[in-house]
């Protein structure tokens, strides 16, 4: 085991990885049977010299605090040791190097799941009015000065040959990240606190506290912002035991309950916080705010505002934030999740509706999501009185500058059609235009959802839409005259680099063109996308005029889904003369995306109108598949391949053999590998 001289060498090394394998050696000694009172003095006194020493590294005092909080597990411990321990954890929290400050404040929480709440007793002036003190902000000026290369930094950021405003935008970056000075760490050292006296900091939870951590709940900064959350969940986690079981505290002298209201507001406000780092915090708060209630009656006065925020949040794009959520809903909504929605329909509709119209675009595809779900889960009944205002919202977020957005409101209008279609039936006019615009868009899955959403409105209008339904397929089919040979992706756009996303602005067909260029980060450097309101549905910022190809393959994605109406099998079946003639063109680049579309659809269409309808028009598409089937294309193979697979389920291996044999013989070796793989 390591020598007691060895372990103190590495806590002070200016080496991160260094010190953590002197804390991992400092571990097993304290936790070893021949730990004794004199190893441990030296470790006390090492630990106490660095801390208190003006000449220590930081590395040193930072490796130190750390060691002193697993020295605090130890028995050894003497009432000297935690005095001078809290005095230099105190002046650390003051230290200009964030490491310390953060140490020294998991030190303290060491100290107070030790020693209980005297230790936070000794200590309260000093954190609150830290807390307090840094919450001013310091002129921009002096930060500056006295950050060391913060001149630097915002020169580089305006760049060499810029304009005033550029400039003063770059300055307001810096300052709202390093212009607070010690305000996290003194939060984070709150934290730390509260969780280490746990139960024992519930008498310490008062109106100048609450006031104090609301400030920063609605700071500028959004560091500060999620840090004060994390104390919030905290202080609404301390009627919890070491175990982790919640101790159901009385109603009556329930100090989270006491101010359970403005705890709930602004966990509410950070639920729908546009930065998702501050929402998985305020997620975190919500969890253990709500569980730590003490019976369902209490619970039921905060649903209405934190219910319909937690509800959106499981659709939201961030992960953590997405999966956190969803779990918090199944812990305490247990089996009742939508009869609460129902109860709640009025809060959630409301907060849907402002969510679409938020500043964030994927806030407003997350609302969209959601409001989707409330036509196709809740009860009709419920939510019957909503319908229009809720498609008034999803008419905007049709037409918004981001394609997820207009994708999510799309599935979501098709719902409602369905769902609603009397109450829906005023809108049509507004919305078939719309389904057609996405029927073409540039983006694969936002016409596939389109197809999937013209089929429902078929489904709950019949007649007219149907006929017009079919003669957009016809039209879309028939433009492919107008596809121009080797057609670019993006070759509409200028010629530089691609304002927004990763993406190249020309699909090239040579290796080289797409080598040593400058390469753009996932939108972090983009402007913020447009709403639907800010312009018509051609104003969108981030599209380019369709081409023909797109159309004829929504169109394709739209067939497959009216096959499934079975009196539409014979006009359904009409149409696939003049679809295989199509799929013959193949001057143009991306040919064989089509051809991948209409190899996955085509099982899909044979079964929705029945071997009758189908197997006369089967030879037509022979040669289309197995050039598929042979092309350079992965994604356009694979999908021949499975073709090929479900046509044989489909007709039977060996009428599909004899089918192939009879057009061309030469084609049984590509098909004979394929059923030899499949059973039957």
């Amino acid at each position: 085991m390591a020598g007691t001289s060895e372990i103190v060498q590495s806590l002070h090394s200016v080496q991160k990885l260094e010190r953590d394998r002197g804390l991992a050696k400092l571990q097993n000694k304290i936790s070893g049977p021949d730990f004794n009172e004199d190893e441990f003095t030296v470790l006390q006194s090492s630990i106490e010299e660095a801390v208190e020493s003006k000449d220590a590294t930081w590395e040193a005092k930072q490796g130190s605090l750390m060691a002193a909080k697993l020295l605090l597990q130890s028995q050894f411990v003497k009432e000297p040791f935690l005095l001078k321990l809290r005095e230099a954890c105190i002046t650390c929290l003051s230290h200009d190097e964030g490491r310390v400050r953060l140490a020294a404040g998991e030190a303290l929480g060491e100290l107070c799941k030790k020693s209980g709440a005297t230790v936070y007793l000794a200590v309260q002036n000093n954190i609150l009015n830290g807390v307090k003190f840094n919450l001013e902000r310091l002129p921009l000026e002096e930060v500056l000065e006295k950050t060391e290369g913060a001149q630097q930094l915002v020169d580089k950021l305006t760049g060499d040959d810029v304009d005033q405003e550029t400039a003063m935008k770059a300055e307001k970056i810096f300052h709202d990240t390093a212009g607070w000075k010690n305000l996290e760490t003194w939060m984070r050292c709150l934290q730390a606190v509260v969780e280490g006296c746990c139960g024992e900091f519930l008498p310490f939870i008062n109106q100048e506290l609450i006031d104090l951590i609301s400030r920063t709940l609605t700071h500028t900064n959004r560091f500060v912002r999620e840090t004060g959350y994390y104390v919030c969940a905290a202080l609404v986690n301390c009627g919890r035991d070491e175990a982790g079981k919640t101790e159901a505290l009385p109603s009556e002298g329930n100090t989270i309950l006491q101010f359970g209201q403005q705890f709930a507001q602004h966990l509410a406000n950070g639920l729908a916080d546009n930065w998702s780092q501050v929402r998985l915090a305020a997620s975190v708060a919500t969890r253990n705010f709500l569980l730590n209630l003490p019976d369902e009656e209490s619970r039921h006065k905060y649903f209405g505002s934190l219910l319909p925020r937690l509800c959106l949040n499981r659709y939201y794009v961030a992960e953590g934030v997405k999966i956190y959520c969803q779990e918090t809903w199944r812990l305490v909504t247990k089996d009742h999740g939508k009869a609460l929605v129902e109860k709640y329909i009025d809060e959630t509709v409301s907060f849907y509706i402002k969510q679409s119209d938020a500043d964030n675009h994927a806030v407003r595809e997350a609302a969209c999501a959601c409001i989707a779900e409330l036509g196709s889960k809740i009860d009709k009944e419920k939510v019957r009185p909503h319908v229009s205002t809720l498609l008034e919202a999803l008419l905007v977020c049709f037409q918004d500058g981001s394609w997820p957005v207009r994708d999510a409101a799309c599935v979501a209008c098709g719902n409602f059609v369905l769902c609603f279609p009397d109450e829906s039936k005023p809108s049509l006019d507004k919305l078939l235009p719309l389904f057609f615009k996405n029927l073409q868009d540039n983006i694969y899955s936002v016409r596939q959802g389109a197809g999937l959403s013209l089929a429902k409105v078929a489904r709950a209008y019949g007649g007219e839409v149907e006929t017009k339904l079919l003669e957009k397929i016809k039209e879309g089919i028939d433009g492919m005259e107008k596809q121009t040979s080797t057609a670019e992706k993006f070759g509409s756009l200028e010629k530089g680099p691609a304002t927004f996303g990763v993406a190249k602005t020309r699909q090239e067909i040579e290796t080289e063109l797409h080598s040593d260029q400058q390469m753009y980060s996932c939108g972090s450097l983009a402007p913020k996308m447009g709403r639907g309101r800010d312009g018509g549905c051609m104003d969108h910022k981030f599209t380019r005029p369709s081409e023909p190809w797109e159309l004829c393959d929504g169109c394709i994605n739209l067939l497959a889904e009216l096959s499934s109406l079975s009196h539409l099998a014979q006009p359904v079946s009409n149409l696939l003369p003049s679809l295989a003639k199509v799929l013959d063109k193949k001057d143009y680049t991306q040919h064989v995306t089509l051809l991948e579309t209409a190899c996955l659809q085509l099982p899909v269409i044979g079964k929705g109108i029945g071997k009758r309808f189908f197997k006369p028009h089967l030879e037509l598409f022979f040669e289309s598949i197995f050039y598929s089937l042979t092309c350079n294309n992965a994604l356009t193979r694979a999908a021949a391949t499975d073709c090929l697979s479900k046509l044989a389920t489909f007709l039977g291996p060996n009428i599909l053999k004899g089918r192939v044999e009879l057009y061309n013989p030469h084609f049984l070796d590509h098909v004979n590998p394929i059923l030899r793989t499949q059973t039957f």
